[in-house]
């Protein structure tokens, strides 16, 4: 893998790092529970695709 992908795997990987600190953050600010059971399968997701990414390295 050259250098420059590897800066758009990181990039990838911080990206997605923060969507779901995001989705956690809003998670637990949340009282309906239907909205809230939704934004946790969101952070559910952006882990999944932190974890593809990382395996990729």
């Amino acid at each position: 893998m050259s250098p420059k992908e590897l800066l758009y795997i990181e990039d990838a990987l911080n990206h997605e790092s923060f969507l779901k600190t995001q989705c956690q953050e809003c998670a637990n600010q949340l009282s309906d529970p239907v909205l809230k059971n939704f934004v946790n399968e969101l952070c559910h997701k952006r882990g999944e695709i932190f974890n593809e990414l990382y395996r990729t390295l």
